[in-house]
């Protein structure tokens, strides 16, 4: 059972919804949508590397944040609720030198109030680049 709010939800819905935002920006897009997931990836390049030519954590946690945050949003009903980020957290376990850093965001907890993500970052060999936790509040719309 989907855990989106429309269970029809598909990728295909998420077609543009990077568009004037920081994940345009950096190169962030959309890959997959599960029933209880969503995936992404975003280039290891110019625009996402620190100084000393690897992956800047900062950029990770974009890449966990706005995964997470476009998934709590697929949760809710848009017309009476908005979520936004409370607290992120990451451990960055090795660097990102090459290709693509690939993001997983699955659930940890989704409440009324609240959802936790756990979102997985790994480089194009499948090794462990983060490891984020998001929490997300969700707030009514007045």
């Amino acid at each position: 059972m989907s855990i989106w709010f429309k269970n029809n939800t598909n990728l295909e819905d998420l077609k543009g919804i990077e568009s004037n935002t920081i994940h345009e920006l950096i190169g962030i897009e959309v890959t997959e949508l599960t029933d209880n997931s969503i995936s992404g990836k975003m280039p290891i390049d110019h625009r996402t590397k620190q100084p000393a030519g690897i992956l800047h954590g900062g950029a990770s946690v974009v890449l966990a944040e706005g995964l997470g945050s476009i998934a709590s949003n697929l949760i809710i009903d848009q017309s009476r609720f908005y979520a936004v980020g409370q607290n992120v957290n990451a451990s960055h376990i090795r660097p990102g030198v090459k290709g693509f850093a690939n993001g997983t965001a699955t659930p940890i907890h989704i409440g009324r109030r609240s959802h936790l993500w756990e979102i997985k970052i790994t480089n194009d060999e499948g090794k462990l680049i983060c490891i984020s936790r998001l929490t997300m509040a969700i707030l009514p719309k007045e």
